[in-house]
């Protein structure tokens, strides 16, 4: 897509500006929401049928398939090489929320906080050091992953099909992103074979559920700010 007639803030299309404001702030909360553990409902269930217990996920993935769809929207209205470059600004908020989550894990609480509250937000902060390093190689990796097969299969089909380039494109991160950050945070630590194959799954089947609707939606929104 020329851009060069877009409105623009900055000299940055409308699109690009918001989607970039956007990313940063799913970079940021997917660490966060990744402490709670889910469960799926009927697509729990799923799991006995694979040899595996009831599936559940951590909440992060809602915001790291935002992060798929931003990204797979970027590459869709301004190109590849733009939305890789959104990815690799993305590492900013992400190593800065880690660093502020360390400094305020470590900074001394008030003494009026609440116990149960103190102890809760020092659990949710304390995350190890294989933990941080994991999250930050997978999203490194499973973005640019994500955005180079988006951008191939863009090339060889056109702009047709964009929701089955989409759901390949997230799919197959998705898979990578699990691989890479379950064995660098927890390899060594227990038997981790089940707990891959779990979240391969419900990621998987996610991103065939949700990304697709996810990125015309985006797609859309992203022409109008341009238009307008």
């Amino acid at each position: 897509m020329n851009t060069a007639a877009s409105p623009a803030v900055g000299g940055i299309p409308r699109s690009l500006f918001a989607f970039s404001i956007f990313y940063g702030g799913m970079v940021c909360i997917a660490g966060v929401l990744g402490n709670k553990q889910v469960s799926l409902g009927p697509i729990s269930a799923i799991g006995p049928v694979f040899g595996l217990g009831p599936l559940a996920v951590e909440a992060g993935i809602f915001a790291f398939l935002l992060l798929v769809v931003t990204s797979s929207a970027v590459a869709e209205l301004h190109g590849g090489a733009v939305a890789n470059r959104l990815v690799r600004i993305g590492f900013v908020p992400l190593l800065v929320s880690i660093l502020l989550s360390w400094i305020v894990w470590i900074l001394p609480p008030s003494p009026a906080m609440l116990p149960a509250n103190r102890d809760a937000i020092q659990l949710v902060l304390g995350a190890t050091w294989r933990i941080w390093a994991g999250g930050i190689v997978a999203y490194g990796v499973s973005q640019t992953l994500n955005v180079t097969i988006f951008a191939a299969l863009k090339g060889r089909e056109g702009s047709s099909l964009l929701w089955l380039r989409a759901a390949i494109a997230s799919m197959l991160s998705q898979v990578v992103d699990t691989l890479l950050f379950v064995t660098i945070a927890f390899y060594g630590e227990f038997p981790i074979g089940q707990l891959l194959a779990g979240q391969m799954l419900i990621k998987v089947i996610l991103s065939a559920l949700l990304v697709p609707p996810a990125i015309y939606l985006a797609v859309a929104i992203g022409r109008t700010l341009d238009r307008g």
